[in-house]
């Protein structure tokens, strides 16, 4: 199902998994990862990948939460998540979502278009990670949960089940996604095509049509999904780490919600790449394995608080 170009906003808003197609680097001592079925809202098995520390000792966990779109993290996690060597990953897949599948965002399958939506996306996520967390043998290490894109737009909800140690938003507004989504149809010049999609998603058309790609389904979540004012008041320590070069979500989404973060009474931080793009790559330095390189300074002495390692120039 391919949506149309530049006026398919949607597809161009939501095209999260460019940081899936980055070039990194593994060492060959990297542990594979494998393969590790989690049950969702229904009982229904989610793909998911799992991988044990690099080397001793186990330090602290990562649950990640993929960007927008119908590929899968397999083909890329050993290299994408190399720096982690003290922390257990796990990279939870969408319902229908193939861990190896390397689908572009704009040819997702019916079955994944009819699936896809932020409601029933977080009751499986919910599920799946209580799931994996009852598995793990205690006592209970930290757990940072890191969202990729559209995936941020899930951790206040899980945070509020699963009790991270913190929070990590790669590449993510922290507004709500409609008001971010308004700020890059504007940056783009294609408001009235955002202004078509806000009345099709108000209108009275059945969730199951597809508009922009998407099912009304996903776009009536979109619209009315809270991020912003659940980041501002929870408890968790956050990260947000952004490409000053993003093409898919503007600086002036990430410069907003920095500013409201300054009065939020947990720890908030925040990371600016020069020259990076949205999966933080820019000519000559790797954001990604940069962050992880801090995540594992942090997890030897959390005692110091969790901003106080990326308080480095990247």
């Amino acid at each position: 199902m391919r949506a149309k170009p530049l006026r398919a906003i949607g597809v161009v808003l939501r095209a999260g998994l460019a940081l899936l197609t980055l070039g990194l680097c593994a060492g060959a001592w990297a542990l594979a990862f494998t393969p590790h079925p989690l049950p969702g809202a229904d009982g229904t098995p989610l793909q998911a990948i799992v991988r044990g520390p690099l080397a001793p000792p186990e330090r602290f966990r990562v649950a990640v939460i993929p960007g927008s779109g119908c590929a899968g993290m397999g083909t890329v996690a050993e290299r994408y998540f190399a720096g982690l060597l003290h922390a257990r990953v796990l990279v939870l897949h969408k319902r229908t979502v193939a861990a190896d599948a390397t689908t572009a965002p704009a040819d997702c399958g019916a079955d994944f278009v009819r699936h896809d939506a932020l409601a029933p996306w977080l009751a499986d996520a919910q599920a799946a990670l209580a799931a994996w967390q009852r598995e793990l043998a205690s006592p209970p290490l930290p757990l940072v949960l890191v969202g990729i894109s559209e995936g941020a737009e899930l951790l206040p909800a899980l945070a509020a089940r699963l009790h991270p140690a913190a929070l990590v938003l790669v590449g993510s507004s922290g507004l709500d996604p409609a008001q971010a989504g308004r700020l890059q149809a504007e940056r783009l010049g294609e408001r009235a095509a955002w202004d078509e999609l806000a009345r099709a998603q108000a209108g009275a058309a059945d969730d199951v049509s597809v508009v922009q790609g998407r099912s009304l389904r996903y776009w009536r979540d979109f619209w009315h999904w809270p991020v912003q004012v659940l980041l501002l008041t929870g408890p968790w320590p956050l990260l947000q780490i952004w490409g000053e070069d993003d093409a898919l979500v503007p600086q002036a989404a990430y410069r907003h919600f920095e500013a409201l973060a300054q009065g939020r009474a947990a720890p908030y931080c925040v990371v600016r790449l020069p020259g990076a793009d949205h999966g933080l790559q820019a000519p000559g330095h790797d954001g990604v394995q940069w962050l992880w390189a801090r995540l594992e300074r942090w997890a030897r002495a959390p005692e110091r608080g969790w901003c106080s390692v990326f308080t480095e120039s990247p």
